[in-house]
């Protein structure tokens, strides 16, 4: 039954996926070895497991406490609760939300007070009196609330994160977090019916930060693009190339109803004349229109794949739709469904109890005229995804799929596959304004604003940062103005002018950044407000970067880039030597300009892989009209 449909998928696994790779890649512990277009399966299920092989993934099982340990309290703490004849196991240290909680703090005292019978407040007391500071390293320490401790650490102990940024440098905020697991990241997967629209640019750009952002946490990502080349949608395609190629041939016959209306279709129509002549003036045969077909799908999907490569994302595999039904996997999957028991007839149709696993209502397979509805060759392509060896997947795709997501989860553990497989990330819709009225029609679409007529607009940087700086279930409103803008209110440049600037540092010292080295400066001498607070903003990055992936969020890193580069550019700023000659980073003292170079060479760091996670350049040198080089 099950196992039977899963046999021909892996039968067929070769050649439906009609992919063209990138990259040779061995995907660890019963996954895919890629190499060309040739997929070696993992090992089978064995018979009696069904597809129960392990727990069903849920992206909330995936997040993770982040790592905000600091030995030294850690251990102080060890001491003191030993004297107090209550030793903790665990001991728990977290950033507060608030910085003015401090840097670290911990509810240990609050865990102990039924065993020592006593207010955690009170107990908490006692171990901020007993506490050696010193040898904690840390500058003090407070009891808040019903019994926290939050510590602020010394001016010493904070610094010392920079020669861990030096010593990491382009691999600072990497993580183990995925310890090489595979997980296939599908995005975008438009169907080839015309150019790219904003819309699909927004799914890009964060599918290809959620994929590099899961790469950073030790995941081995595959990325892949589902081509929806068969169906309706494709026949309305070929039916208007048809009409515009034939009235470029004099002839007067109309688009079809339902047809696409853009100048693009004229395109198309226009090089297949080019390629063929009259061949298909008067010829209405099956085979014309497939051959018509054919050329329209390939060309307009070359077209999208120079636009998505332009914009700077690239896919491992490509997988077509067609293929599903040309291999007999949509046929596979019905028999495997009806196998279940759980697949009815009414009214003509052939329905799945998809209610049985959480789903509003049954749906219906096949419609009344044998045709399968949508949602059946979903499942079936999803069906490969897990034979293929990916246990997490995770879709990208717009809110208008809201619908599918039920129903597709129902049909694959009908088929036996974990519950909550695959997760989504559904992204609202984009519109993009200019003077306070939104941007909508693209005469070569017929439709709304192009991808490539955006990102040639306001530059691939501007295009990718904005897609990503908002949260995937919010509407996103595209303002052209301050994209356009090239100071620091466009938040991109802000970022980017911060890196520029710490690089125009170096210029200035006359010394090659990369000759910045952990451990030659003496950190201590970092003790101005601002230049602590600056650490400790680079010292988040790599639980930022582990929060971003857990939530599958870009936006996460994108605001705390913004934070980030607001606090440098106010150290930077605050030493110009006409304003502070005492806090410039050029300073006579060699000691603290050697410290100062450390913190900026940290800044670069921390700022050029935060802009590399997210597609975007990290440039050495921009210049504005109304300030100097930076």
């Amino acid at each position: 039954m099950v196992r039977d449909f899963c046999s021909r998928v892996t039968a067929s696994i070769s050649p439906i996926t009609a992919l063209t790779t990138t990259k040779r890649r061995s995907l660890q512990r019963n996954r895919v070895l890629t190499e060309g277009s040739r997929h070696l399966v993992p090992p089978r299920i064995l018979p009696g497991q069904g597809l129960h092989p392990r727990t069903p993934v849920d992206p909330h099982h995936l997040r993770l406490t982040p790592d905000m340990e600091n030995d030294l309290i850690r251990k102080e703490l060890e001491v003191v609760l030993n004297e107090l004849g209550a030793p903790a196991g665990a001991i728990t240290l977290e950033r507060p939300r608030d910085p003015s909680h401090g840097d670290l703090s911990t509810n240990v005292a609050l865990t102990l007070a039924k065993r020592l019978a006593r207010s955690p407040r009170e107990i908490a007391e006692e171990i901020a009196n007993k506490m050696d500071l010193a040898a904690a390293q840390v500058e003090s320490v407070e009891v808040a609330g019903p019994g926290f401790l939050n510590f602020r650490l010394a001016s010493s102990s904070v610094a010392l994160v920079i020669d861990e940024i030096l010593k990491d440098d382009e691999s600072w905020g990497r993580s183990d977090v995925g310890k090489g697991q595979a997980v296939m990241v599908e995005f975008v997967s438009a169907n080839p019916t015309g150019p790219l629209h904003v819309g699909h640019g927004r799914q890009a750009a964060l599918g290809d930060a959620i994929s590099c952002l899961l790469e950073w946490t030790g995941w081995v990502v595959h990325r892949e693009y589902y081509y929806n080349d068969a169906g309706r949608q494709i026949d309305q395609l070929m039916g208007s190339v048809r009409a515009r190629y034939r009235q470029l041939l004099g002839e007067r016959e109309p688009l079809p109803d339902d047809g696409y209306q853009g100048e693009y279709v004229k395109d198309v129509a226009s090089v297949l004349l080019g390629d063929v002549g009259d061949r298909y003036l008067k010829d209405d045969s099956r085979e014309a229109n497939d051959e018509i077909r054919a050329f329209a799908v390939k060309m307009l999907r070359d077209e999208q794949d120079r636009d998505l490569s332009d914009f700077g994302v690239h896919f491992d595999q490509y997988f077509l739709e067609s293929s599903l039904y040309a291999e007999g996997l949509v046929d596979a999957a019905i028999q495997a469904l009806t196998e279940t028991g759980l697949v009815f007839e009414h009214e003509g149709a052939t329905w799945l109890k998809t209610s049985h696993f959480g789903d509003q209502k049954d749906r219906v397979m096949v419609r009344g005229n044998g045709q399968p509805t949508y949602f059946l060759p979903d499942v079936a392509y999803h069906a490969t995804k897990w034979e293929r060896g990916f246990e997490r997947v995770v879709n990208v795709q717009g809110a208008d799929h809201h619908g599918t997501v039920d129903r597709v989860r129902a049909g694959l553990q009908a088929l036996g596959l974990p519950e909550g497989y695959p997760e989504y990330v559904l992204h609202q819709m984009v519109r993009v304004m200019q003077d306070g009225q939104e941007v909508k029609f693209s005469k070569r679409a017929g439709s709304g604003m192009t991808l490539r007529e955006l990102y040639e607009r306001v530059g691939v940087d501007v295009a990718r940062y904005f897609f990503q700086m908002r949260k995937s279930e919010a509407h996103l409103l595209f303002d052209l103005d301050v994209a356009l803008d090239h100071s620091d209110k466009n938040p991109v440049f802000k970022v980017q002018y911060a890196h520029a600037r710490m690089c125009s540092i170096f210029r200035k010292a006359g010394i090659d950044h990369k000759s910045v080295r952990s451990g030659a400066a003496n950190l201590g001498l970092l003790e101005h407000d601002l230049e602590l607070d600056l650490v400790k903003r680079l010292a988040e990055f790599t639980d930022v970067v582990k929060r971003a992936a857990r939530d599958l969020s870009p936006h996460i890193l994108c605001d705390y880039l913004e934070q980030a580069a607001g606090a440098a550019n106010s150290w930077y700023h605050a030493g110009n030597p006409s304003r502070n000659p005492k806090l410039t980073v050029l300073i006579d003292d060699d000691g603290l300009r050697d410290a100062r170079l450390a913190l900026a060479r940290s800044v670069q760091i921390v700022l050029h892989n935060g802009l590399t996670l997210l597609g975007i350049n990290a440039p050495e040198k921009m210049i504005r009209a109304d300030e100097e080089e930076s």
